[in-house]
């Protein structure tokens, strides 16, 4: 079964064939990061006409790469939400006019699913058992769910307010290291040479499963305006430090939700996955704790078309169709 899968949430344009839910046929990603860079952050406007410029292009050279016309595919799936509205549109007009035009069956996908389900195409031999944890945490949401099925996710637990992503991000611009910033903290933190940490707070300590990130951002700005930090080496301990205490902060909540629930398979997937240190941290806690950690390849953290095709083709295979007046659930 061949599903195209589109992508066009925020600022990735993200289109895919997957073959029976886990192979890839040929999966193309258009980034922005160079062109919302200069505002130091995802701006609407700029990001659906990005996608409408090259949405098209894209899915001609997929369809080519695959080796595949439009009588090969079997579904188009593409993201419905959550994302910015008017970047949904761009995805779903596409998805739409190729599916009629084809005579293809169509099915929106949640964007958050289509994250999770991405551990899927993890490197193991064996895909997540059911039911298990997932952990989602990019630059939009950071919500912890109890997955039964891949369509029956429950989620347990969100972030009360800003997501660890846009942590990052407005730590680096508290820095001045630029957008995106999780990358720049990342690589600062591993060229700090080691000694005493800051001891910024980890966030909801205690039974909740909520997460928060204002506070630990509010920490790091007073942090930064109390003392100097124009050394290079002052710089990489604030991002060890901030990175540590998001990490940490991840960890608990997720383990958590994981013993309480009684599950021994966890999964890790969304852009921030893409961290090594908040990967490998979450690894030697769920070894510690007899489970068993799940992620997708880096590559497939951020936002893809991959992912989307995959949940797809679950959906059409369980007769799931979206009808042709589907709208947007930003």
């Amino acid at each position: 079964m061949h599903v195209l899968g589109i992508d066009t949430s925020c600022d990735d344009t993200g289109v895919a064939i997957v073959s029976n839910g886990r192979n890839i046929g040929s999966a193309h990603l258009s980034s922005q990061v160079d062109l919302h860079g200069p505002y130091g952050g995802v701006v609407p406007e700029v990001a659906s006409r990005a996608h409408a410029n090259v949405l098209l292009p894209l899915l001609r050279q997929t369809l080519k790469d695959a080796d595949l016309d439009a009588r090969d595919l079997h579904g188009v799936a593409v993201t419905q939400g959550p994302g910015l509205v008017g970047c949904l549109l761009v995805g779903i007009a596409v998805a739409k006019s190729f599916a009629y035009g084809c005579g293809l069956p169509l099915v929106g996908v949640n964007h958050l699913h289509a994250h999770i389900y991405s551990a899927v195409f993890a490197s193991e031999d064996e895909p997540p058992d059911f039911p298990h944890v997932a952990l989602i945490v990019s630059g939009g949401h950071t919500a912890v769910y109890l997955v039964r099925s891949w369509e029956k996710m429950v989620r347990l637990a969100s972030t009360r307010d800003d997501a660890a992503g846009e942590g990052f991000d407005k730590v680096a611009n508290l820095l001045n290291l630029g957008y995106p910033g999780g990358p720049v903290i990342e690589k600062r933190a591993q060229r700090w040479a080691g000694g005493e940490t800051i001891p910024f707070p980890r966030p909801l300590t205690g039974p909740t499963m909520a997460f928060s990130f204002s506070g630990l951002k509010t920490a790091v700005a007073r942090y930064i305006e109390s003392v100097p930090y124009g050394r290079d080496s002052e710089i990489d301990r604030i991002c060890f430090s901030f990175q540590a205490a998001v990490a940490d902060s991840l960890v608990e909540k997720t383990l958590m939700a994981a013993q309480q629930h009684r599950v021994k398979t966890i999964t890790l997937t969304g852009g921030v996955a893409a961290n090594r240190t908040i990967r490998e941290t979450m690894a030697k806690a769920a070894a510690s704790n007899g489970m068993r950690l799940v992620t997708p390849p880096v590559s497939l953290c951020t936002d893809n078309g991959v992912m989307v095709a995959g949940l797809g083709t679950i959906l059409l295979e369980k007769g799931y169709r979206s009808n042709w007046d589907m709208d947007a659930m930003p």
